[in-house]
C-alpha cells in the first residue's frame, strides 16, 4: 500500500493537471509548467469568443473558437502556442505559462444572435519544490528549526509529534526539553510538500561548545608535545656538544703526553 501511494505521489509531482469551468464562482488555480483544462460548453452549438482582460474596461487579447475541432487562425490570446487545443468544449493549455494568469470572459453566441457571457479568474502559481528542514543553535543555546522550499504563495505549518505548532512561519524556536518528531508542511493552491526531522535531548546545541573545548584541549596537547620535543632536542644537542668537547680535550691531552715521552 505504501509503495502504491509513493507511486501516486511521484506521478502527481511529475504531471499536475487542473480542471476549471468558466461558470465557477471561485478563482481557477493552475500550476506553472503543467496542464490546465478550461471547460466551456459544447463548441459545436455555439460560436465562442474568449477574451482576456487587463482591467475592467479594456480587452487584452481574444481568441475565437469556430468549432469543436479547431480555433480560428486569428487568435492573439495564444499566438505561437501550437499546443493549445479544444476537445469536447474544453480548452486545454499545456504547459501553463505565467502570462496565462488573468481575468477571462467567455462569450457564447447562439444561432439566433443571442449572446451570453461567463467570467473566470485564472491564477498561475509555481508548484512547491523540495522541502528542507534544518536545526541551528543561537549563542545562548536556543534551538531554532527552519523550513524552506521553492514555489509561489507558500503557507507553512508545523507539528510536533502530530500536535499542531505555530503556523505561518518559516522557523520556530524550541526549548531545551523539546524532543520528538517535528514536521514542516508547505502548501499553496496547486501543490503541497512535507519534511520531518527528529529532535533529541540536548546535543545539537552543546556540540559547538564541546567541539571548541575538545579542539582547545587538542591544541594544548599538541603545543605541549612540541615544547617537550624542542626541550629534548636542545638537551640532546647540548649533551652531544659536551661529549664532543670532552673527546677533543682527551685527544689533546693524549697527544701532549705522547710528545713529552722520550
Amino acid at each position: 500500500m505504501m509503495f502504491i501511494f509513493g507511486l501516486m505521489l511521484l506521478q502527481t509531482a511529475a504531471c499536475l493537471e487542473f480542471n476549471c469551468r468558466f461558470n465557477q464562482a471561485d478563482p481557477c488555480y493552475a500550476a506553472l509548467g503543467h496542464t490546465l483544462n478550461l471547460s466551456m460548453v459544447d463548441a459545436s452549438k455555439y460560436d465562442l469568443k474568449i477574451l482576456k482582460r487587463i482591467n475592467d474596461n479594456t480587452d487584452d487579447l481574444t481568441c475565437r473558437v469556430k468549432s469543436d475541432k479547431k480555433m480560428a487562425n486569428q487568435c492573439g490570446l495564444f499566438d505561437n502556442r501550437s499546443e493549445m487545443k479544444v476537445i469536447k468544449g474544453t480548452l486545454i493549455i499545456n504547459p501553463v505559462l505565467r502570462a496565462d494568469s488573468g481575468n477571462y470572459t467567455l462569450e457564447l453566441e447562439r444561432s439566433d444572435g443571442g449572446v451570453t457571457y461567463t467570467h473566470l479568474q485564472v491564477n498561475v502559481e509555481a508548484p512547491i519544490g523540495s522541502v528542507e528542514v534544518s536545526i541551528s543553535c543561537s549563542s545562548n543555546g536556543v534551538k531554532s528549526v527552519s523550513c524552506s522550499s521553492d514555489g509561489d504563495q507558500l503557507i507553512y505549518s508545523w507539528t510536533l509529534n502530530g500536535d499542531p505548532l505555530t503556523d505561518g512561519n518559516t522557523n520556530i524556536e524550541l526549548n531545551e526539553t523539546t524532543v520528538g518528531e517535528i514536521s514542516c508542511s508547505v502548501k499553496n493552491h496547486v501543490s503541497h510538500g512535507q519534511k520531518n526531522i527528529s529532535v533529541k535531548h540536548g546535543p545539537e546545541c552543546s556540540e559547538p561548545v564541546a567541539f571548541v573545548l575538545v579542539w582547545t584541549f587538542q591544541v594544548m596537547v599538541l603545543f605541549g608535545l612540541l615544547g617537550g620535543f624542542h626541550i629534548y632536542m636542545r638537551h640532546t644537542s647540548g649533551k652531544k656538544q659536551e661529549d664532543q668537547k670532552l673527546r677533543m680535550r682527551r685527544f689533546s691531552e693524549g697527544h701532549e703526553q705522547t710528545a713529552e715521552d722520550p
